[in-house]
């Protein structure tokens, strides 16, 4: 933070002095102390605040040995843009001072109307797909004509040396000391002390990557009573404004006896007022998704709907004078794309909480390409951090194959280097402080959680304001039955909304000779506060992994990697989990009913 601070003061002398504008990135979560992004002179800041994106297609005409005439439907690769009624420029790419042109045009266009526009570069790879590949074998006719021409280089270099600017030594000893430039990297590069240098900087100068190890904890707790106001200020509307009777009952009544201490926190009201404390910390919020406003289980009501006249109010947008922006969008049903958008929003807002939110889990297989291409992978491809968080409704309930399963196996299967967080939690508490974790942090890796449904009105999947204000997120929790540990005889391990069924059936069948313990976070995996909690069992007390899940998804395959048959070479470790299945889940609920009872009774040995 020193360092940070008197970084800050010296561009901030060095601006005044050249009469620069500062733009100062501020973060309560550290006390209120700005980080400068960028200083930028008035013109340029103006830039700033212009909307749209430029768009360029390479177009090389060929995928590998795909030829236009199989590739599109069309005659321009770029004519599906017609339909946004925006600019498409059309340029070869032969001519360097024509695609200037367009490019300065285009942009000139995107900043006096703050609209996409679209260049389409036409032009041709020379060697094919790749250096050893040959294109004559699928384009015989057009590679004849390429090698007739000049390269661009050669064939700018010629209208130069025609105008006189520049003569054939001056051009011979620039690329001379360019390839010199290139060849002395690659040595460099290729040497065994090489360690790639950090192009970190600018705002995320201040956030980190790496190990979660690496990272220092933060106290995600507030005040409670400031907590209370923040989550009853998200009732109070205006006296014009008329809500759904039964969102008033059902939703703004109880969150304001939750705000009161009256009854406790349930999972919507814990999110709101975890979105509330960061607001008015002066963190930003976006999220978008299918039904992301109201929630598809209807637990959030996040934007409100006018019975009477069908405008609409955000309570999150009016909680302090001073707060930070709130965005929440309902999206298309277009996984891929607005998953790879909201993304690609977290790479230039690190110090905010940006959300993709599926309608049901299952439907991040239609985003998967954006997962193993840019979020699981760019820290380690490009150095890139993301916050991005990933909100993916999970629990099997008998709704069919198609609205249970996240893909919890998928994510698990992509861990490594704690490039990305999993966690599948059990009370609004432990979301609360996963959320808040997940900005305040300066540790910077995308967050996905297996978000419930069932458990969402859950009369056992609640928590207490205090829980809130002076917890803490815990990674495993123990259990809730803490006598007679040296009686266990047999301990269950599990996560998400199982446990809620385990704690039941323990109850019904009064076995007080079995523990039952959550692991909330599944990566990274959370071992020594693990072996911390195991500790206080016998050796040789046989502990299984229990999940709704076939055998074949879910935790447990990741588990058994990481473990093998034993515990901290003292427990052994087996699993309970359906059947190995091609489908995550049945399709009929009363086959579903039945695989669950069998499941909760193999869980206490009743086989």
């Amino acid at each position: 933070i020193g360092r940070m601070r008197a970084k800050q003061d010296r561009a901030e002398d060095k601006a005044r002095q050249r009469g620069m504008v500062i733009l100062v990135h501020g973060d309560a979560a550290f006390a209120g102390e700005g980080i400068i992004q960028e200083t930028l002179n008035l013109s340029q800041l103006q830039a700033y605040k212009t909307g749209g994106t430029l768009h360029v297609v390479v177009n090389n005409q060929i995928g590998f040995t795909t030829s236009p005439s199989e590739a599109r439907s069309s005659t321009y690769a770029t004519d599906v843009a017609k339909m946004l009624q925006i600019p498409i420029f059309h340029v070869n790419g032969e001519d360097p001072e024509a695609v200037a042109q367009v490019v300065r045009l285009a942009m000139e266009f995107r900043r006096e109307f703050q609209r996409d526009v679209v260049i389409d570069m036409y032009c041709y790879r020379r060697r094919g797909h790749n250096e050893t590949d040959e294109p004559e074998f699928t384009q015989p006719q057009l590679y004849r004509a390429i090698k007739k021409r000049k390269s661009v280089r050669e064939g700018y270099l010629e209208h130069l040396l025609k105008l006189g600017g520049v003569t054939r030594d001056d051009a011979d000893r620039i690329a001379n000391e360019h390839a010199q430039k290139l060849e002395t990297e690659l040595s460099v590069a290729r040497s065994e002390s090489y360690i790639p240098r950090s192009d970190i900087s600018g705002f995320w100068a201040f956030y980190i990557g790496g190990r979660e190890r690496e990272a220092a904890e933060v106290d995600t707790g507030m005040n409670k009573a400031k907590l209370a106001k923040l989550l009853e200020v998200q009732t109070e509307l205006p006296e014009d404004f008329h809500p759904h009777p039964t969102i008033e009952r059902t939703v703004l009544k109880p969150r304001l006896e939750m705000a009161r201490g009256q009854r406790p926190l349930d999972w919507g009201g814990a999110e709101a007022m975890a979105f509330a404390s960061l607001l008015d910390g002066g963190l930003r919020i976006r999220m978008s998704g299918q039904d992301s406003e109201r929630g598809t289980f209807s637990h959030r009501h996040a934007v409100l709907h006018d019975v009477q006249d069908g405008r609409t109010y955000m309570p999150l947008q009016h909680i302090s004078a001073d707060q930070a922006p709130v965005e929440i969008y309902n999206s298309a049903l277009s996984e891929a794309g607005v998953l790879g958008f909201e993304y690609g929003y977290s790479l230039d807002c690190p110090d905010g909480l940006v959300v993709w939110e599926a309608q049901f889990g299952d439907f991040v297989n239609a985003a998967q390409v954006v997962i193993d291409q840019f979020i699981v992978s760019a820290e380690e491809k490009w150095n890139r951090l993301s916050g991005i968080v990933m909100l993916l409704p999970h629990g099997f309930e008998g709704m069919g194959p198609e609205h249970s399963s996240a893909r919890l196996e998928r994510f698990l299967m992509l861990g490594a280097k704690d490039n990305i967080q999993v966690c599948n939690l059990t009370t609004p508490a432990q979301y609360f402080h996963c959320l808040r974790r997940q900005v305040l942090r300066v540790w910077r890796k995308p967050l996905v959680i297996m978000t419930p449904k069932k458990l969402l009105r859950h009369p056992a999947a609640v928590s207490t304001m205090d829980e809130c204000a002076t917890g803490e997120f815990h990674r495993v929790i123990g259990d809730v039955v803490p006598d007679g540990r040296q009686e266990v005889e047999r301990i269950l391990l599990c996560s998400g909304k199982i446990y809620f069924e385990l704690e039941e059936k323990r109850k019904e069948l009064q076995r007080h000779d079995v523990a039952i313990l959550r692991i909330e976070q599944l990566y990274p995996l959370p071992k020594e506060p693990l072996k911390k909690l195991l500790a206080q069992y016998p050796d040789e007390t046989p502990v299984y992994w229990v999940q709704e899940e076939p055998e074949n998804m879910g935790a447990w395959r990741f588990l058994r990697v990481h473990w093998g048959d034993r515990l901290y070479d003292r427990l052994p470790f087996a699993g309970v989990y359906r059947q190995s299945a091609a489908s995550p889940a049945t399709g009929s609920f009363s086959s579903h009913k039945l695989e669950q009872e069998k499941l909760l009774s193999a869980a206490f040995g009743d086989v």
